[in-house]
């Protein structure tokens, strides 16, 4: 989705915190410093992150007022409740970057590498798009068993090893 609004300067200042530090003999905080410190950059992804899962889809409509045509936003589903000044809305939909279009720029997912194990955004499941991955073996020679000799080397042997690549269909 194309999110109209973030707010996300208001977001960093509302989870902005103190911070203080004592100064002194063995801690005795004779002196204490203290300034506002930015909130943790996770804690703000996460924040936004729950923002973006719940925006609110509206829609654009016109109207004739005495200064000309003016646009304004509606929820598109009454059902939900309306959405404050701190929520993400959009009116268009994002674009679909499971297949390739050269007006966004997107490659698509098609024959991307995918972790088989992940249920995250690199996992097989979510980037190729339901439609599922490939699997193949490949082996690569990798150096293994490393030494290092006093002064001033470095020997190591050369291993194979197998690895199972997934890609996306």
């Amino acid at each position: 989705m194309t999110c109209l609004r973030t707010h996300s300067k208001s977001t960093i200042l509302d989870h902005m915190h103190l911070k203080c530090k004592c100064h002194g003999l063995s801690g005795s905080c004779e002196v204490k410093t203290c300034w506002w410190a930015q909130p943790d950059f996770r804690a703000i992804g996460d924040y936004l992150k729950d923002k973006y899962d719940s925006a609110s889809e509206m829609v654009v409509e016109k109207h004739r007022e005495s200064r000309g045509w003016v646009e304004t936003l509606r929820a598109k589903y009454a059902l939900f409740k309306p959405p404050t000044e701190r929520d993400l809305v959009y009116y268009e939909n994002s674009p679909n970057f499971c297949e390739p279009n050269p007006e966004t720029g997107s490659f698509g997912t098609r024959d991307r590498t995918c972790n088989v194990t992940s249920h995250g955004i690199d996992g097989c499941d979510l980037l190729c798009c339901g439609r599922g991955h490939n699997t193949r073996t490949e082996k690569r020679k990798e150096k293994c068993h490393c030494i290092f000799h006093w002064c001033c080397y470095v020997s190591c042997q050369e291993c194979v090893r197998i690895y199972d690549v997934h890609t996306c269909k």
